[in-house]
């Protein structure tokens, strides 16, 4: 018996064109859009493979490393946390991890489904990462072979000071593992320069393609401790020495069916990485950061990360005393298109926060997003002139312009 269609109509799905100004994911450009439309063709094929070798070339270059083993998982950031955690990880090893945010503890979880033993280094929410805690907790488990920290935590926009603690690590005999989901692209990631063993990130956020890749990146000591197991990884779709004969330097062997037009969106959001230049798309996050700093704080708005150890590209703000905060993203999206995020944790319903991310991070975004707030608050009651914050983002592009000509003018010859 044939089961009939059900009477609801179903129309083909036209999603609204929305301002994306949350956590994640960013917009995308139209060529990365374009991108996604091309072709199916097969995951052998051989154009294909050659796509997948400029791939792997775009990304050491986004994630500064010379690093073989450089590819995209297939699957969001989170099975590219899992990739380095069920490879790297035995039963009975030590892991220390750094805790200062929702995915800290995500990393925690990782490490005791792999049968590791877990010390965790707790830091105030909002925090970076203290070195010094970190230092006692190595001296305290010399035994230690991973420690594992979030150098860009998405839950609050704290950044922490990725080289000092690989080092740490380094010095230890450990291996590192850092999350990079919502830095890479973003704000400097030196993986050489920093060492770093395993690093993953997401291909939604500042690097602005479609949800559901994962950018990782494994050191030669890495990939040596992998092979050296004692036991098989725990999952086989993760199993870096049955991926490396797929995405390796010789004859490719058949693993999976790679997410074709998704690793098309990739090469193109990459490429459009590479020709604007890593050092002027974390410049370009950090002026538009400055600008919508700006707007927010004439609002009379607190950041949750102090200055100096904040994201460019994510702005973590406390809601207004007497605000409903889940009203004003409502309203929002409702009636500006405009998306930003809720807080997480023992922070929900108590901050926004405000991606800067890829794409998204521009002008446009910056102003809409500060007038659209402006307007929905003083509707609500809360005492905010409306344009003083569009105002002071204003003089802030301003002053840079300012800064930056006087720059370029002290370098011309005499």
């Amino acid at each position: 018996m044939t089961l009939l269609p059900s009477p609801k109509k179903i129309a083909s799905f036209h999603p609204p064109l929305r301002t994306l100004m949350g956590p994640g994911p960013s917009e995308m450009h139209p060529r990365t859009i374009a991108a996604l439309g091309q072709p199916v063709i097969g995951y052998l094929d051989p154009i294909f493979v050659g796509m997948m070798e400029e791939l792997k070339d775009l990304l050491r270059y986004t994630y500064q490393t010379k690093n073989p083993l450089t590819f995209p998982v297939s699957g969001p950031g989170s099975v590219g946390m899992e990739t380095c955690f069920v490879n790297l990880v035995e039963r009975g090893d030590k892991v220390i991890v750094c805790r200062n945010g929702v995915f800290g503890g995500r990393m925690i979880e990782n490490v005791e489904r792999a049968g590791g033993v877990c010390v965790v280094v707790e830091d105030t929410w909002g925090e970076p990462v203290d070195p010094q805690k970190l230092a006692d907790a190595l001296k305290a488990h010399p035994d230690t072979k991973i420690v594992a920290f979030v150098h860009a935590e998405t839950s609050t926009g704290a950044q922490s000071d990725a080289k000092t603690l690989i080092a740490l690590a380094k010095q230890a005999g450990a291996l590192s593992i850092v999350d990079a989901v919502t830095s890479l692209g973003g704000t400097p990631v030196l993986t050489d320069e920093w060492g770093a063993d395993a690093i993953y990130s997401a291909s939604q956020k500042c690097l602005s393609c479609t949800p559901g890749l994962s950018p990782v990146s494994f050191s030669e000591a890495a990939i040596a401790r992998v092979k050296a197991r004692k036991s098989k990884v725990q999952s086989w779709f993760m199993d870096l020495n049955l991926v490396m004969a797929y995405w390796g330097e010789t004859q490719r062997t058949y693993h999976h069916t790679a997410p074709g037009n998704s690793l098309y969106a990739l090469h193109e959001a990459l490429l459009l990485l590479r020709e604007e230049g890593l050092e002027h798309a974390w410049a370009r996050h950090q002026r538009h950061h400055l600008a919508i700093k700006a707007g927010l704080e004439a609002m009379g708005l607190k950041f949750v990360v102090r200055e100096g150890a904040r994201l460019p590209q994510m702005n973590a703000v406390h809601v207004p005393e007497g605000i409903a905060e889940a009203e004003v993203r409502k309203r929002l999206l409702a009636e500006f298109n405009l998306e930003i995020g809720a807080g997480l944790g023992p922070l929900a319903g108590k901050i926004w926060r405000f991606g800067l991310m890829g794409y998204s991070c521009k002008a446009e975004n910056v102003m809409l997003s500060l007038s659209a707030l402006g307007s929905v608050l003083s509707d609500m009651g809360c005492a905010v002139e409306v344009g003083q914050a569009e105002a002071a983002a204003h003089q802030a592009y301003a002053a840079q312009h300012a800064a930056a000509a006087k720059a370029k003018a002290g370098k011309k010859p005499a």
